[in-house]
This record gives C-alpha cells, structure tokens and sequence, in this order.
C-alpha cells in the first residue's frame, strides 16, 4: 500500500508540475455544466418554447439561476428518472425545445428503456443531458461514476452523443442542441475545465477539432481527457515527437474522415476516454479503421473493466494512466 501511494503522490507531483509548465499557455475555465446552464438560460430567455426537465437534480445540474428566472420553463419531477424521460418525450412531440437533465450515471441506466423507446424509436428531438459525469463524483464510487454511457447509448439507434472537452465546445453544442431536430446526449463533468480550443471558430456536431498537428502519433480524446492529451503532446514534443491531438467531442456519428487521415498519416493511435475501454470511443475508433482495413500501433485508455478505486477525478485519472506523463511513456512505447 506503500508503493501505491508513493507512485500516485508520484504521479499527483508530476501532473502539478505540468499544469504550471503549461498555465502561461492554458487558462482554466469554468465547470462545464455551469457553462451549460449558463448558455442554456440566455437562450431560453428569448425562446419560450424551451423546457427544463429535472429529477430532482436542478442544484448539481447549476440550474437554480434558470428556475428563478424561468420558473414556467422548468418542470421537476423528483427522483424519478424514468419520469423525467418520459415527460420530455411528451413534450417534445407538442413541439417543445426539451433538455431532460440529471447525472449521467442514473439518467442513462434508470431511464434507458425511455430513452430508446420514448425519444430514439419514437424520433423525439430531446436533448438529453447528462451532469456529474464520468468520475466527477470522485470518492462516491461505482455507483455515481457514468462509465457506461457511451456504450449503451452507442448500441441504440438515432441519437448523436457529444462530450465537450471545454467551455467553448460546451457553449456551441448548447446553442446547436437547441434546433438540432433528433435524439442527442450531452455529458458535463464538475471540474473547472481548461481552455483547449484557441485559435476554433466553428464547431459542428460530428465534426472532431484537430487542436493540435503532428505525424508520429495521434491522440483520440473525449470530453475531459482533451488536456491530459495535449499535456502529453507538449511532453512528446520537448523529445522530438509530434503527436496530432484531436478533440472527438462528437462520439456518434463518428468522423470517419478525421480518423482515416489520422491513420494514414501518424504512426501509432492512442485514445483516451472517461469511460470503461468496453463500447466507449476506443472501440468504435478501433472497430471503423479495421473496417476500412487499416491497422496501426493502437491503444485504448481508459477505465479498465473494474470497480474504479476511490479517490477524486484526479486521483482515478492519475491511477489509469489519464495523465500527460503516462499519456507521453505510452506514445513512447508504442513508437519503440
């Protein structure tokens, strides 16, 4: 137990070091999900027809401020995520702009069946939003942790799923979500989230964002595991190793030719989710590039098919090997 704790301080120590190396170049910005209520509430104030749905979730889902304003917009329907799905789908087919918000890791377990019959089976444009997701919940354990939504979600027809890795990304899917016109799924952690997108003007729902370009390897991140991964290309890149770091904010669709001319032109693929490594981005990178038959050094990061150890996001990042360090000995590897 020693050890472990010695390598985790370890791997803390050296995940410090590299937010202050790269602070001069990466600001932090809000939690995501607080961005999204933020956006969300400007743009409901000039559209009537957009509602909030919630379980009982308005607090963690930064949604008091909306429910002040915009108390004739929100219904609550208490712990009852089945409900909350059901009701959305309701309102969605008279005509209304519905976002179904509550953690991730009981919105899309409590409520899957809603969810594939009610909004996709039923074409629904519900907006279905989960919060708290990933490890954000840190020390709660297995139980709060969404590790499995991507791929269940992944497994049902007609919904598009989207992971912003930072507050710009978070505000354009807001803003595109409202008149997307089908079924979509949102995820947003509690973590203040660096900005990771700079120079980006545009942003399209199954579009990945190249932030940064290299020929040696290329990373594949999602959601929050963006900044650990550009981390690593800073590291890789002080060796004389260019890594090509791609934001797949949108896992489905997914953008095939993205992937294809990162496949051609990198020598190995690494991809990095919040997320077990069954069903999630790895898979369905994995599974699209053998189908168009193209092999590469790959690996998957991930969460690995275990009960996660507990501790808080940074700590399960750091014990999986979400780190820029680990991120950059893993490009190492890979490349010989």
């Amino acid at each position: 137990m020693a050890l472990i704790a010695e390598n985790r301080s370890s791997l803390s120590n050296c995940e410090s070091k590299l937010q202050d190396s790269l602070s001069l170049n990466t600001e932090i910005g809000k939690p995501n999900q607080e961005v999204f209520a933020s956006a969300l509430l400007e743009i409901a104030e000039k559209d009537k027809d957009i509602v909030v749905v919630t379980s009982d979730s308005r607090g963690s889902a930064k949604l008091l401020n909306f429910a002040e304003r915009l108390p004739e917009q929100l219904v609550e329907v208490g712990v009852a995520e089945q409900n909350l799905v059901g009701m959305a789908a309701g309102l969605a087919s008279c005509g209304k702009k519905v976002f179904a918000v509550s953690p991730a890791s009981f919105l899309t377990t409590r409520a899957l069946e809603q969810i594939k019959n009610d909004v996709c089976y039923s074409d629904q444009p519900v907006t279905l939003v989960g919060v708290s997701a990933g490890v954000s919940y840190g020390a709660l354990g297995s139980t709060h942790h969404s590790l499995h939504d991507i791929a269940v979600l992944r497994a049902i027809n007609n919904i598009d799923i989207v992971l912003p890795a930072d507050n710009f990304e978070t505000q354009q899917v807001v803003r595109a979500s409202v008149d997307h016109g089908k079924p979509l799924y949102i995820r947003f952690g509690k973590r203040p989230a660096p900005h990771v997108n700079r120079e980006q003007t545009t942003f399209v729902i199954g579009q990945a964002t190249i932030l940064r370009d290299g020929r040696d390897v290329a990373f594949f991140a999602t959601g929050e595991t963006v900044y650990p991964s550009l981390a690593a290309a800073d590291m890789l890149l002080a060796k004389g190793v260019t890594a090509r770091v791609i934001s797949m904010h949108t896992i489905a669709p997914l953008d095939s030719a993205t992937i294809l001319q990162a496949a051609t032109d990198c020598r190995a693929i690494i991809t990095v989710e919040e997320h077990m490594i069954q069903g999630g981005l790895g898979e369905a990178v994995a599974g699209h590039l053998l189908q168009f038959g193209m092999a590469r050094p790959f690996r998957i990061v991930g969460i690995l098919n275990e009960y996660t150890v507990t501790g808080s996001q940074i700590d399960i990042f750091n014990h999986y090997g979400i780190s820029g360090s680990a991120l950059a000995a893993l490009a190492f590897r890979l490349l010989g």
